[in-house]
C-alpha cells in the first residue's frame, strides 16, 4: 500500500490502533503502539520519536533520541492484538543528520539490495530460508550462584514413552524419526496449519509445512523465496507468528539451535540465487546445471563461510549444533544433491528458474536481514574476483576418514571463534557501505560481553557427572 491507501484503509477497516514494529541489532522485533489519531500522512515522513539507547547494541544515553520510520507499503492487521491494529514495519533515523540509522538490520538490507544492483551483476537477489524450530509444552530454567538447571517437556517427547499419563496413549516419535509421520504420532498438524493460515493473513506464500526429524515437536515452514529485504520482513512476521500461534495453544515455541541433547538440532537452510531483468543467473552448463556466475557464488560463500558464521550461526549454543560427525552440515564444501555438504545444489527441477544454490549451515537464530545481507556480499565477492569453489564432494561426507577430511574446511567450534573469524576476514562487507567498521565492532564486543564471556563464566550441569568426584 501507499501512504494514502493506508490513510484510506485505516478508515475503512475501522482501524483503532498502529503497531510500528522495527528490529534490534541482535534479530529481535520490538514494538510499541500509538493511537490512532496519532497517525497522519506526515508520520511516514516525520516518524515517531523513542529512546535508541534502550535498544541493545544502539545508541549511548546522552545520543539517545531516534525515529522511527513506518514503511507504509508493509501494512497488515496484526491478528494477536484484541483491538483492531494495523502493524506497519519500520526503518530508523537519526533526528539530527536526518541520516537512516547504520546500525538498523533492515537498512543494512536495503543497503545491501542497493550494492547489487551498483554492481550491475543483477537487480535481485531472491532469499528462501527453510527454519526450523521445537514447540515445547513446558520450559523451566535458572541459573544461580549455587545452582543450575533447564528442564523441558513435550507430550511428544519419546522420553516419556514410560509416563503415567492416565492413561499414556503411546505415538511418540522415536528419536531422529520425527520425519513426516501422520497422527497420531504427529499431534502439531493443526498448531501448523494455524500458524501457516496466520502466515498467509499477513501476505506470506507458503509452500510446505511438515514434522521435523526430533521427536518432541519439531518443525518446519517453508517460505516461498522473496527479495532480499521482503525475505527479511517475512521472517520477523515468521517467527513472530510461530511463537504467538504456540501460545494459543498453550504451548511455547523456540528457534534454539539445540534445545535437545541427543536428537536433531534445529537450522535453517538458505536457498538464494541472481537474477537480471527477469531472469536466472544462476542456470548454466557447469557443474549441477549452474552457470559460471553461480560456482564463483559459492566460492565467495566458502571462502568467507568461516566469518559469516559469527551471523549465520550467532548463538553459542549454535555451536552445539555444529559438531562434526553429526547431522548439521559442517563442513564447507559443494554438492549437488548431498546434504551433508555446507553448500547443496538443489535437483528438483531442471528449470532454469529453479537453479539454485542451498547454504545449509546457518541456524534460525540468526538476524536474518544481517545474515542474508552478509551471504550475499560474500557471493557478490566471489563473483567480482572470480573465486573457484573447487571441486565438488559428491560423497556422505559424514563417513569420510579422517584423511579424507583433512583438506576439508570446518565451521568454527565456537560463537568466539566466529567473532574471531569475523575480525580477520570482514572487508568484502564493507563494500559499498552495506555494513560499517562501527557495526562490525559492536556485533563482536556485543557478542563477546553478552554471550561468549557469561556463558564461559559459568559451571554447567554435566560437568558435575564429569568432575565432582575428582
Amino acid at each position: 500500500m501507499t501512504e494514502n491507501e493506508v490513510m484510506q484503509y485505516i478508515k475503512e477497516q475501522e482501524i483503532q490502533l498502529i503497531d510500528v514494529k522495527f528490529c534490534d541489532l541482535l534479530g529481535t522485533w520490538q514494538h510499541f503502539t500509538v493511537p490512532i489519531s496519532e497517525l497522519s500522512p506526515d508520520v511516514f515522513e516525520e516518524g515517531f520519536g523513542f529512546d535508541g539507547s534502550s535498544i541493545r547494541g544502539w545508541q549511548a544515553i546522552e545520543a539517545s533520541d531516534m525515529l522511527i520510520i513506518p514503511d507504509a507499503s508493509t501494512a497488515v492487521i496484526d491478528n494477536f492484538i484484541e483491538a483492531k491494529t494495523l502493524s506497519l514495519t519500520c526503518n530508523i533515523k537519526d533526528p539530527i543528520t536526518g541520516n537512516f540509522y547504520d546500525k538498523d538490520p533492515r537498512y543494512i538490507a536495503q543497503k545491501a539490495e542497493k550494492y547489487l544492483k551498483s554492481t550491475g551483476i543483477a537487480d535481485t537477489a531472491y532469499f528462501g530460508p527453510e527454519a526450523e524450530f521445537f514447540i515445547f509444552d513446558d520450559i523451566r530454567y535458572d541459573q544461580t550462584a549455587n545452582s543450575g538447571y533447564y528442564y523441558i517437556d513435550s507430550e511428544e517427547g519419546v522420553w516419556n514413552s514410560g509416563r503415567d499419563e492416565m492413561p499414556n496413549l503411546g505415538h511418540k516419535p522415536r528419536y531422529k524419526e520425527g520425519y513426516f509421520p501422520v497422527s497420531p504420532i504427529d499431534t502439531q498438524t493443526d498448531i501448523r496449519n494455524e500458524m501457516v493460515m496466520e502466515m498467509q493473513n499477513v501476505g506470506i506464500r507458503i509452500e510446505a509445512a511438515h514434522h521435523e526429524v526430533a521427536t518432541g515437536g519439531q518443525a518446519e515452514i517453508d517460505m516461498r523465496f522473496n527479495s532480499l529485504t521482503a525475505m527479511g520482513d517475512s521472517f520477523m512476521w515468521y517467527k513472530y507468528i510461530v511463537k504467538n500461534v504456540a501460545r494459543r495453544y498453550d504451548k511455547t515455541a523456540t528457534f534454539m539451535p539445540k534445545p535437545l541433547f541427543g536428537d536433531n538440532g534445529s537450522g535453517m537452510h538458505v536457498h538464494q540465487s541472481l537474477w537480471k531483468n527477469g531472469q536466472p543467473l544462476f542456470a548454466g552448463k557447469e557443474y549441477a546445471g549452474l552457470s559460471e556466475m553461480g560456482l564463483y557464488y559459492i566460492g565467495g560463500i566458502l571462502k568467507h563461510a568461516k566469518a559469516l558464521c559469527a551471523f549465520t550461526n550467532s548463538t553459542t549454543n549454535s555451536y552445539k549444533r555444529l559438531v562434526p560427525g553429526f547431522e548439521a552440515p559442517v563442513n564447507f564444501v559443494y554438492s549437488s544433491r548431498n546434504r551433508s555438504a555446507a553448500v547443496r545444489i538443489p535437483m528438483y527441477s531442471n528449470s532454469p528458474k529453479a537453479r539454485r544454490i542451498e547454504y545449509r549451515t546457518p541456524d534460525p537464530t540468526s538476524n536474518c536481514y544481517i545474515a542474508f545481507s552478509a551471504m550475499l556480499l560474500a557471493g557478490l565477492d566471489g563473483i567480482i574476483n572470480k573465486i573457484n569453489p573447487g571441486k565438488p564432494v559428491d560423497k556422505d561426507l559424514f563417513t569420510l576418514s579422517k584423511k579424507e577430511l583433512k583438506n576439508i574446511p570446518v565451521a568454527p567450534g565456537s560463537l568466539e571463534d566466529a567473532l574471531k573469524e569475523l575480525e580477520k576476514d570482514h572487508k568484502f562487507l564493507l563494500q559499498g557501505g552495506v555494513f560499517t567498521e562501527d557495526v562490525i565492532q559492536t556485533w563482536v564486543k556485543r557478542k563477546m560481553e553478552n554471550d561468549v564471556q557469561p556463558v564461559r563464566m559459568r559451571p554447567v550441569p554435566y560437568e558435575f557427572a564429569l568432575y565432582y568426584d575428582i
